[in-house]
């Protein structure tokens, strides 16, 4: 049986609480909304995506 991975990575103070509020509201830049766009598109054309 495969052995589950393990990443590693902790975040504390500062670090944490930062990244904590960031996903609460992450922020999309026009940049990231237009690669989702387009992630969309070509995965309805492969028809991954209903």
């Amino acid at each position: 049986m495969a052995k589950p991975i393990e990443i590693g990575l902790v975040l504390e103070g500062d670090d944490a609480r930062r990244f904590h509020k960031y996903m609460e509201n992450p922020k999309i830049t026009k940049e990231g909304r237009e690669l989702i766009r387009e992630a969309i598109k070509i995965a309805k054309k492969e028809k991954l995506y209903a």
